[in-house]
């Protein structure tokens, strides 16, 4: 799922109320645009709380309209958001197909298939279609101006991490193996697959006891595991350092890179490096950090 950033886009229109909608909806550093962002932010925690709510059973027993009704505008609500995000850009498909699409479309979805599931029998399913409401959440990462950046770091680490947990898994089927052949369905390793999960437990430092090697080679193997758990369990998290830190030197020799100065006149933020003056107000800008 490839990060897309609202940099990538562009307007359906140059001019009129499409081009307006996509500097407030994309954007984030006009006040209007930082306005709205601050509404979603506070209506996506605010509908999460509200699934969180309805599945405690005394509250949902008391306030079951109440819960349904509020949800249902908070439906509508993303229902608006979503329509107007697919209207002002001009590759509407584009970002219904992009992570951040796919995510708004899971925060709208549930609700509007509930209705399309009738009888008492589908209790169950209509509880798991409000979980999948908790999807909301993500949405929040789009409004943090540096979630693109972590993202885009990730994204560009994804085979170095794929490499490494195939080796990973590698271990894992190995040593499960090995510990199956030495230890048995005697002392709890029932098969390969249990093994397996033993050996993911052990490798990640966990330890949770609930399968154990009585022998006295199992325990020499279970250290061997453990060793080498702590050697490399820091290997993904250095990956992603390293991407992380060409992404920062690479975005701060972008051409036009604002900083992060915000105007104290009107408090509009991200103005080019020698910048002396507020675009917005053209108030005097603080000196530069960098």
């Amino acid at each position: 799922m490839n990060p897309i950033s609202p940099r990538q886009l562009s307007p359906a229109r140059e001019t009129g109320w499409r081009r307006r909608w996509f500097d407030i909806i994309y954007r984030h550093d006009t006040p209007p645009s930082r306005n709205f962002d601050l509404l979603l932010i506070a209506a996506i925690v605010i509908s999460v709380l509200v699934v969180m709510l309805d599945s405690v059973a005394s509250i949902h027993a008391r306030y079951a309209k109440l819960l349904y009704v509020i949800e249902w505008g908070f439906t509508l609500l993303f229902t608006v958001e979503y329509v107007l995000r697919l209207m002002t850009v001009r590759q509407p498909l584009r970002y219904a197909l992009s992570g951040w699409g796919i995510i708004d479309l899971l925060s709208i979805l549930p609700t509007y298939l509930s209705l399309l599931i009738p009888g008492s029998q589908s209790l169950l399913v209509l509880r798991a279609l409000r979980i999948l409401r908790l999807f909301r959440i993500l949405k929040l990462t789009q409004y943090v101006e540096e979630s693109g950046l972590l993202l885009g770091a990730l994204w560009r680490s994804r085979r170095k991490i794929f490499i490494f947990f195939s080796a990973v898994m590698t271990l894992v089927v190995i040593f499960g193996a090995a510990m199956y052949l030495i230890e048995g369905p005697q002392h709890g390793f029932t098969s390969i697959p249990t093994s397996m999960y033993w050996a993911i437990v052990t490798m990640a430092t966990v330890g949770f006891g609930d399968i154990a090697p009585q022998t006295t080679l199992g325990r020499a193997v279970t250290s061997i595991l453990i060793l080498i758990g702590y050697s490399i369990i820091a290997v993904p998290t250095g990956i992603y350092t390293a991407e992380l830190v060409t992404s920062l030197r690479e975005a701060s020799h972008e051409p036009g890179h604002l900083d992060r100065r915000d105007c104290p006149q009107c408090g509009l933020e991200g103005h080019d490096p020698d910048a002396l003056h507020c675009r917005n107000c053209g108030s005097r800008l603080p000196a530069s950090m960098g």
